[in-house]
């Protein structure tokens, strides 16, 4: 394996066999574990939507996660390498889905809310400017197929 690899590796073991299988449309779940070994099992599902249980995370969520998990830790990167302290971050992340008629679907874009909190007063507009650089390096927004766009607030904490 080269430096510049990176192999990933998980599980998804279905847990949703009633006992008849997909037998018919509503005769199973579409409850299922996401496997890491070393970490806690993620519980997963369906969107409720689409007869799944609410108590669980789907897809889509997950999807949506990793974007803005992704977009944090690149931006946090990116401020050190650009000398800004940043104290505080939170993202209220949103996702536009479109089904399609023939049952198919997709995200057609993504927006992250970033509330970024900087400890000087006078990096407050380069703090800003970072959120496109950060969109460069990450991984995840990198690997989608829609727009992954940025709407910031940055204050002074």
């Amino acid at each position: 394996m080269s430096l510049g690899e990176h192999h990933y590796a998980l599980t998804v073991q279905w847990t949703g066999n009633r006992g008849d299988g997909t037998s018919s449309y509503r005769s199973y779940s579409r409850d299922h574990d996401v496997i890491v070994p070393g970490l806690p099992v993620l519980k997963g599902s369906a969107d409720p939507t689409f007869h799944g249980d609410r108590e669980r995370y789907n897809p889509e969520q997950l999807l949506l996660a990793a974007l803005a998990q992704c977009h944090m830790l690149s931006y946090l990167h990116v401020a050190v390498k650009h000398g800004v302290v940043v104290t505080g971050y939170r993202d209220e992340a949103s996702g536009l889905m479109r089904l399609n008629r023939d049952g198919s679907g997709q995200f057609e874009r993504v927006v992250l809310h970033p509330l970024v909190t900087v400890a000087d007063a006078g990096h407050a507009e380069l703090a800003d400017s970072l959120h496109h650089e950060a969109n460069q390096v990450c991984f995840i927004a990198r690997s989608v197929n829609f727009p992954v766009e940025h709407e910031p607030v940055t204050v002074v904490g």
